[in-house]
């Protein structure tokens, strides 16, 4: 087996372990959050009903001209999602940082949410 597949595997492991422990509710979601090589996804989620209540990323379809470090737009889809959560009445949220370690983008997410006011 080829060694990115072998970090998938081990990545979806990892996630299945933490999803056991953690389930969103309407009151207080699951905010998961995917990463790519270029890009960072995050939504929320109601695990009792099962849908998506809200959804941000930093993909923009077109590359922008100007250089961003990835953390940094990882820290905007943040509070991109805590304005949206804000505005829908969410204050209080789980964080699901889906089999990856907690740093880097992952941490940036979770800073920015916690900037917007949400309670993690």
């Amino acid at each position: 087996m080829s060694h990115e597949k072998n970090k998938r595997i081990h990545r979806i492991k990892r996630h299945a372990r933490v999803r056991a422990k953690i389930s969103g509710s309407a009151k207080r979601p699951r905010i998961a959050v995917f990463k790519s090589n270029q890009y960072v996804y995050a939504q929320v989620i109601d695990d009792e009903v099962g849908k998506t209540l809200m959804s941000v990323s930093n993909y923009a379809g077109k590359k922008s001209k100007t250089k961003t470090k990835k953390s940094q737009g990882a820290s905007k889809v943040g509070e991109s999602l805590a304005e949206k959560m804000k505005e829908a009445g969410i204050s209080k949220a789980v964080f699901d940082r889906g089999g990856f370690k907690f740093h880097g983008r992952v941490k940036a997410v979770a800073e920015g949410l916690r900037k917007g006011g949400i309670k993690l």
